[in-house]
């Protein structure tokens, strides 16, 4: 297993030529590396020992993170993008990060969240949040939500979601949810364009089971982004806090308040 993997989308020439510069800048103080392209269709090599440096923007950090939780290593999140919400390192101090990270195991936990659906055994995995979404353009669909099977709210909504703390500066802020320091152990329910309803967050204790069960129509259910499948009326997902937190490497202070005045300022959120 790699000690030490970059990881990068092959349409980032810049985050991949920036891999191979900081491996060879390691090189010559004896540390090896290897660059792993994240749309590849080969698995990486990683186990818990190995530290995953993430290039590129928060959409490459949620991918790495997928990966490095997998099997428990540790991620040092390097921003590439224009804004980085989740990322704390810049990129002209790389080789620092990493070198504190190979001596030191000190580590940032970030909540992640632990999905079931009542039609599967498997288990699904998000950082950010997680979205019962209408299927089709014009249509809402209609989600009822539990928590601890005490019933909440219905929605008749363009979706509900349920996010982290580290995921809500992302859709949950576009959809009017809170945005919650990363290092509190809550969920937040949140209603994506609701229909003549409350259109506010719900703010939930993180040992808490979130239940979302579609009523009306068939829904689409993503995860940080990604589509993991279709869910017909009368179905639900349980949504819980995964056992097994993200493994952030502990680096400099993360400045939520400095992001946030720039993202409004740029127009970026």
């Amino acid at each position: 297993m790699s000690q030490l993997l970059f990881a990068a989308f092959s349409n980032r020439p810049d985050a991949v030529e920036l891999a191979h510069q900081v491996g060879d800048e390691l090189l010559r103080d004896g540390i090896t590396s290897e660059v792993y392209l994240l749309d590849s269709n080969t698995p990486p090599s990683l186990d818990a020992a190995t530290v995953v440096v993430s290039l590129g923007g928060d959409g490459t950090f949620l991918k790495t993170a997928r990966l490095a939780h997998a099997v428990g290593a540790r991620v040092v999140a390097v921003n590439l993008g224009q804004l980085g919400f989740l990322l704390n390192v810049p990129s002209y101090d790389i080789v620092e990060n990493v070198k504190s990270a190979l001596v030191s195991d000190s580590v940032s936990e970030r909540l992640a969240l632990q999905i079931t659906r009542s039609d599967q055994d498997e288990e699904e995995f998000a950082l950010n949040e997680v979205v019962v979404e209408r299927a089709s353009a014009g249509h809402m669909v209609r989600v009822k939500t539990f928590v601890d099977d005490e019933e909440y709210l219905t929605y008749s909504a363009d979706g509900v979601m349920v996010a982290t703390p580290t995921g809500s500066t992302g859709y949950n802020f576009s959809a009017g949810g809170p945005v919650v320091d990363a290092s509190l152990a809550i969920m937040i329910l949140t209603p994506i364009a609701p229909h003549f309803t409350i259109d506010r967050s719900i703010v939930v204790p993180v040992n808490s089971v979130i239940r979302l069960l579609v009523d009306n129509k068939p829904a689409i259910l993503v995860a940080d982004g990604r589509t993991i499948g279709s869910i017909e009326p009368g179905q639900y997902i349980e949504v819980r806090q995964n056992p097994t937190p993200v493994h952030l490497v502990a680096t400099q202070r993360f400045d939520l308040a400095t992001r946030l005045r720039r993202s409004l300022r740029e127009g970026h959120a």
